[in-house]
Formats: C-alpha cells, structure tokens, sequence
C-alpha cells in the first residue's frame, strides 16, 4: 500500500500508526533517505493493502475508523483528496486493510509464470523483499534471488536445480510469504521471533535455478525451435516430460560443477539427457553459472539446496565440510525427522563444490518420499518438515 507525506509526517510515526517496526519501512522504501521525507513523496506500507468503501447515510470518518477498529488518522491519511467534514453519500473511501494472511497459495501446479506471479504479489504486498534477476536460462528466461533482511549472518536457499523436483520452489516461495507475514504482524513462527532474525541474517533465496526445465515437465515441450525436437528427441520420441531433470538442453545442473566433475563425467551419460548428463564440461550450462557467480559474490555462510526426494540430509563432502555442520545437521534431523548422511558415492553437485571452496556448512535436503515428481498431497507435510529445517538454519 502506497500514501502520501503530509506535512510533519516521519517514518517513525507511520511505524507507530500501523503497528510495524521501523526497519521494515525504512527498508521498503530504500529510494529515500528515512530523515528527509517531504510533502508529497510516496512512501510505501508493507503489509498494508487498501479496499474500498462507500459513504453511506449518517457515516464520519470517525465513526466509520470505531467501526473498523481503525486509528483515524489512517483514514485521513489514505483520503487526503475527500473533505472529511463534508462527506457525500456514495463518495469511495479508501480503506487501509492489514494483511493477516499468506496471500499466495503453495499446493498448486508450479512453473516459471507461476513464480512470477507470485513474486509480484510479494514484492508489492512486502516491498522490504529485495527481488534480483541473477542470470537467464538457456531459452533467456530470468532466473531470481529474493533477499530478506540485512543481517551479517548471510544464508542461502535454493530449489528445483531438477526439473521434476519442481515442488521444491513452492515451498521456498510460501517460507518467504510466513516469514514476511510474521514481520508486518509481530507474530512469531513456531515460537520464534522472525524480527530477531531480519535483523541477525540476511536470507538469499533462488526458488527455481531451472525455469527451462520445470515448465518441460509442468507444460510440456516448448513450441520454440530447436527446443522443441531436441528436448523430445532425447526423450525417445515422448511428449510426457515427468521423468525429466535436466535443464532444456539435457545436462544435469547439479552435475555441472568442477568438484571431481570428471569422476561423474565418466560414469555418467556422454551426451545429453533427460537425466544425469554433467555436461561437456563443468559451469557449461547458464543456470549453474549464475548460481555460481552468486555463491561467490555474496560469501554466504551456509547453503542450503532443496530437492526430493528420500527424507535424507546429505552433508559432508570429501572431509572437507567443518566440524560445526554435524551440530546443524543434527539439529535439521530433530526438527524434521529427516536421516543426515554424511558421505555419498557422488560427486560435481552444487553442495559439494560449496564445502571444497569454502569449507563451510552445505546440504542437500531431500524432501518428501516416493518417485519424482512428488505429488501435491504430500505438499503439506512436505512444506512442514521443510519449515523446521529452514527456521533451524536461520537460528543456528
């Protein structure tokens, strides 16, 4: 929700009459200097939307504010153009409504315009999330970072480097909607304070590394050439995509980087796949660039990437991962009832090639159990265990 500065407004008293901290506001207005409003600026509410009303007979603006359960001058703030006093029946009045709600649905179909969406949605209800395209895909489609909070602790998620682990993104994208939702409302999540953590870490989030890929399995081949043949050529002539989990020109993303690649690259499919192809080459592939040049530019702490499926916590990387990660994988383990597994006969994956560069925690969480992709009914027990994990890695 946007208003407009009056004389002797501040940010400080918006905070006070909308019940919100002030570092929220300060940070979802970044285009000004929080000490220098002036008349006539527009300043955005986070959390706020506005409805309509209509003047009916007898009705003030007081005793339309009592009737809501609104401060009055909420109401003369987002009605500056009415004449309080002299209020006509039928004139609209402008409503601010806090939003007490998560206002994007998880458990659905989830491809790249779905993303999209929703991210204008959040970005419009929530303006202290900070969106960023990072890189494109292979068929130029954005690939995003949500940022939230400013803290010096600075933690990374990601999700749907595989195609038909596509419920992985949802479920990033609905922890983003509860924790912004708690911010704005002061309400805690599982007991914890979610402003404590806004101000302690800053959260990068990339909820779907393979947009080419997810929308292949979601919606099927694209209608572009030469994508179209060659996606359905290496799928042995069918046009269902479910098994699919490579980005669109058949190379495994999570085999794409230069952590004994060339291990993988031997055993591995030679040419590409729907599934399991490292590529010619480590980095080859623009979607496994982009999170590198991400990881390496924003010296994260600890990262976690989110797939499906198995219920297991993968962790360590060739002895190189430090001593605290099994404390924190633990502690992922009890939250979730989730199995950690330290070492694995794999190699090239975006977790490993995190521990050997940085030496610093990595996981790859395996969400929910069966064959990919999962289906929507075990979205909310999915999203649950995903929910502890993710708090845990913000308080650890």
């Amino acid at each position: 929700m946007d208003i407009t500065v009056r004389q002797g407004d501040s940010l400080w008293y918006y905070s006070q009459l909308f019940s919100l901290s002030l570092p929220l506001l300060v940070d979802a207005n970044r285009h000004v200097a929080p000490d220098r409003l002036s008349v006539g600026m527009r300043i955005s509410i986070p959390g706020y939307t506005i409805s309509a009303y209509y003047v009916a007979a007898g009705d003030s603006l007081w005793a339309i504010a009592n009737r809501l359960g609104l401060p009055l001058d909420q109401l003369f703030l987002v009605n500056q153009q009415l004449d309080a006093n002299h209020l006509q029946i039928g004139d609209r009045l402008l409503i601010p409504q806090r939003v007490t709600a998560k206002v994007i649905q998880g458990a659905r179909p989830y491809w790249s315009a779905s993303l999209q969406n929703d991210l204008r949605v959040l970005t419009d209800v929530y303006p202290f999330l900070r969106r960023e395209v990072i890189g494109t895909s292979v068929m130029g489609k954005p690939i995003e970072e949500i940022r939230i909070g400013y803290g010096p602790k600075k933690i990374h998620f990601n999700g749907s480097f595989h195609a038909h682990e596509w419920i992985t993104t949802p479920v990033l994208v609905e922890f983003l909607n509860e924790y912004a939702l708690a911010l704005t409302n002061q309400t805690a999540i599982r007991g914890l304070n979610m402003q404590a953590f806004y101000e302690e870490v800053e959260l990068s989030v990339v909820p779907l590394v393979n947009p080419d890929g997810v929308d292949l399995v979601i919606n099927g081949p694209p209608a572009e050439e030469p994508y179209r043949s060659s996606v359905i050529a290496m799928n042995g002539g069918a046009t269902s995509f479910s098994g699919w989990k490579a980005n669109i020109r058949g190379v495994d993303l999570n085999n794409q980087y230069p952590a004994r690649w060339e291990i993988e690259a031997e055993r591995k499919p030679r040419s590409p796949a729907p599934r399991d192809f490292p590529g010619y080459q480590p980095l080859s592939e623009p979607e496994a660039i982009a999170m590198a040049e991400l990881t390496e530019a924003r010296d994260f702490w600890r990262v976690l990437a989110f797939h499906t499926q198995g219920e297991v916590i993968f962790w360590g990387y060739q002895g190189l991962e430090p001593p605290e990660a099994e404390g924190i994988v633990n502690e992922f383990a009890r939250v979730s009832g989730y199995e950690p597994i330290r070492y694995v006969d794999s190699f090239a994956g975006y977790k490993d090639w995190f521990i050997q560069e940085w030496q610093r925690p990595g996981f790859t969480v395996e969400l929910g159990r069966g064959t990919n992709p999962l289906p929507l009914s075990q979205y909310p027990s999915i999203y649950q265990n995903a929910l502890g994990i993710m708090l845990a890695a913000l308080y650890m």
